[in-house]
């Protein structure tokens, strides 16, 4: 019995509980502005381009612009605004210098939000300030979430679909604009509807706007006060899906003794094209199918994996779906999986569903040299790669380390706007498993190339917790049964 005691005392010092520190980079706060704060006018946008690209399920502007500091100090802060309500749809905001893009992004933080005031801004800190006078041209990039609409709401099964767009032809400023315009890009020339201007508006006393072929352009405008909006609105055709997934669930499951990375990922689709005017036709269907007309339907989605991705399952609410099709990467060309829903998603139909899929850890993972310190490197968002894009309202990204990592940290290029720390509990596990949480809103599929980064310790010792387990647990089971087995439960008197 010593003996036993001796080798449980011994088990349990080593699979007792290892404290997770995690540690992670701090979010962004919110400047608190009151309702009737007016930016100082410290700037003037010298000339100003804005670029909306609706090729896409969702318009993506970028506005290049040289900004001029009117001040008699230098100065690093600009405010970009938009109207009540629709910052809380602007997603992947990013500011960089035109002319340096490889230095990285600016810094922007989001002003607090206020009922009472008609404007919200965003502030943009510029890495270096700009003395009097002097110049410096801004790239300012985002993307509009939930803001086209189908016109008409209903069509036919077979009837092309058109989207309508309102925004403003002056851009919303909070400086004195000296030269402006908007151009607009669409898939196709078939434009049937557009807000004209009159010329007087345009300083080259041309039509506004001019129209060629797939591109819309309003202005040139000058001397634009500061506020100024002009609201318009464009027509045109795009049949194809709106993809909007309300929810990304994302588990990423780091498996020091098995060497593998294990990702799973749970959408909550909807398809926010134009409804079915009528009933679904199954015999049209085919017919669209068989002859590929353009349709506003999802009929598949197709995910690019990265290379050595195996395994890949693929359910819905259901069960599993056997409408896939899996190929695995050579070298370095990605894997792909192609996916066809249970049934072909129409507009203002949902579909839930699960995916999920097994790669080699050691393309992920390294070790650094001098410690037992990790760095696992992933992709912050992979999802489908489809023509039209898709745009996600929320994605939670989670990060399952091994057992007994310690010393957590985390660094991404995406904007996150929630971090959690926790433990997840599986089988055979004693304390669970260190696990990070990620949140972000108003997300694109754009954002396939950003990356996450999370660096722990792994000490030597933690790597036998699991097989010590499994062990203490087997032997406790057989000691157990072995004492069972041994013991005399008989009631009559033993013969002498």
């Amino acid at each position: 019995m010593r003996v036993l005691s001796a080798f449980f005392a011994a088990t349990a010092a080593l699979i007792s509980p290892i404290s997770v520190l995690c540690t992670a980079e701090p979010l962004s706060s919110k400047q608190i502005l009151p309702a009737e704060f007016k930016p100082p006018q410290v700037w003037k946008n010298a000339n100003l381009v804005r670029n909306v690209n609706l090729e896409k399920g969702y318009p993506r502007e970028v506005i290049n612009v040289v900004i001029e500091n009117v001040d008699k100090a230098p100065q690093s802060e600009y405010y970009l605004p938009f109207e009540n309500g629709l910052m809380a749809r602007v997603g992947g905001l990013e500011v960089k210098d035109k002319k340096e893009p490889e230095k990285g992004t600016f810094k922007v933080v989001a002003t607090e939000f206020d009922t009472e005031s008609a404007t919200e801004y965003y502030l943009i800190h510029l890495p270096t300030p700009v003395e009097p006078s002097g110049q410096q041209t801004i790239s300012i990039s985002y993307s509009l979430l939930s803001s086209l609409d189908p016109v008409p709401a209903t069509i036919a099964q077979a009837e092309p679909q058109y989207l309508t767009y309102r925004f403003s032809s002056l851009c919303p400023s909070a400086y004195y604009t000296v030269k402006q315009k908007t151009k607009l890009k669409f898939s196709s020339a078939d434009i049937p509807d557009y807000t004209t201007l009159p010329k007087s508006m345009n300083v080259d006393g041309a039509d506004d706007p001019q129209v060629q072929g797939s591109t819309i352009t309003y202005g040139t405008y000058q001397d634009t006060p500061a506020g100024a909006q002009q609201p318009v609105e464009v027509r045109y055709q795009y049949t194809r899906p709106l993809i909007h997934v309300a929810l990304l669930q994302r588990d990423i499951e780091v498996s020091a003794w098995g060497g593998n990375l294990a990702t799973e990922e749970r959408y909550w689709l909807t398809n926010r094209a134009a409804a079915l005017k009528e009933n679904f036709s199954r015999v049209t269907w085919q017919m669209q199918t068989y002859t590929s007309t353009a349709t506003s339907a999802l009929r598949e989605l197709r995910f690019p994996l990265l290379s050595g991705s195996v395994n890949p399952y693929f359910t819905d609410d259901i069960g599993n779906v056997s409408t896939s099709r899996f190929r695995p990467g050579v070298g370095d060309k990605d894997a792909s999986l192609e996916l066809k829903p249970r049934y072909p998603v129409f507009g203002g139909w949902n579909y839930s569903f699960k995916i999920g899929w097994d790669a080699d850890l050691k393309n992920f993972l390294r070790k650094l040299k001098v410690s037992d310190r990790y760095v696992l490197r992933v992709p912050f968002l992979e999802g489908p790669r489809m023509a039209e894009g898709v745009e996600y309202d929320r994605v939670e990204v989670k990060v399952i380390l091994p057992e007994g990592a310690k010393n957590m940290k985390y660094e991404t290029t995406a904007q996150v706007i929630g971090e959690e720390i926790s433990v997840h509990k599986t089988f055979m596990d004693t304390i669970g498993r260190p696990t990070l949480k990620l949140s972000a809103m108003n997300v694109v599929d754009e954002w396939r190339d950003k990356t996450l980064v999370v660096t722990y310790d792994y000490p030597w010792a933690a790597g036998f917790r699991k097989p010590l387990t499994i062990f203490a647990t087997m032997f406790c089971v057989f000691t157990v049964a072995w004492i069972v087995g041994n013991l005399d439960v008989s009631i009559g008197k033993k013969k002498a």
